[in-house]
């Protein structure tokens, strides 16, 4: 280890004749580390046979709660006797949800589009690759951005009183105003919150909206979409 050496930049690839090299690492590569390899199995029969029995344990499962509990079918389809209010499956009762506030091109096409349109675009464009938290840099400015967009959102869901967008997002705010006054070192959850990048508080906003439509579609909605209370 004392012995001075002189190290001279070169290619090559007899390792015995160059036993000590020098890797330079830049932004566009990476030093490959090459262990040792584990036991591998061939895929059969060893993969497919476990796949096989998870399956068979699977359909085994599901036909015996079939034959234990009956599931929660109404009568056949009467033309002239619609149920009210005609519930979609809950996975699309937050799209229902929606077609009560907005017309239904921007319920059923536009906005669930865009959706799909976004995460075509994602993986496709360099979206997020920092990762950095929302307010470490520019915070002024992206203050500015968020500030204009939340008025606009309140604007738009106050005009057309839909307080089912109106109040999730509400919440979310309320909580990137918290991460933006917050000092560091006060507590968890505000420095959790400091920490997380634009895609995460977007996100949240669409997870937040989202299990609030469904829930209230679920429980709230009546004859003619109108609000109850579940419990009466």
């Amino acid at each position: 280890m004392n012995e001075k050496s002189s190290y001279q930049a070169g290619i090559g690839s007899n390792a015995l004749k160059d036993p000590r090299r020098i890797v330079f690492i830049t932004k566009k590569t990476s030093a490959k580390v090459k262990g040792e390899v584990g036991r591998q199995r061939m895929t059969f029969p060893h993969l497919l046979l476990r796949e096989a029995i998870v399956f068979q344990v699977l359909t085994v499962v599901m036909v015996s709660l079939a034959l234990i509990w009956d599931a929660p079918l109404e009568q056949l389809a009467n033309p002239l006797l619609t149920p009210n209010p005609a519930k979609a499956p809950w996975y699309f009762l937050g799209l229902q949800e929606l077609l009560h506030d907005f017309p239904p091109f921007v319920a059923g096409i536009l906005i669930p589009g865009l959706v799909v349109l976004a995460l075509v675009v994602v993986p496709y464009f360099h979206v997020n690759i920092s990762g950095e938290a929302l307010w470490i840099s520019n915070r002024r400015r992206r203050f500015g951005v968020f500030l204009v967009i939340l008025a606009a959102l309140f604007a738009l869901f106050g005009a057309l009183n839909i307080w089912t967008l109106l109040l999730p997002t509400a919440a979310v705010a309320s909580f990137m105003f918290l991460s933006f006054f917050a000092r560091p070192g006060r507590g968890r959850v505000t420095d959790f919150l400091q920490l997380r990048p634009i895609a995460w508080w977007v996100m949240t906003w669409f997870i937040v909206v989202a299990t609030t439509l469904t829930v209230v579609g679920t429980f709230f909605r009546g004859p003619g979409w109108s609000w109850v209370w579940p419990w009466r």
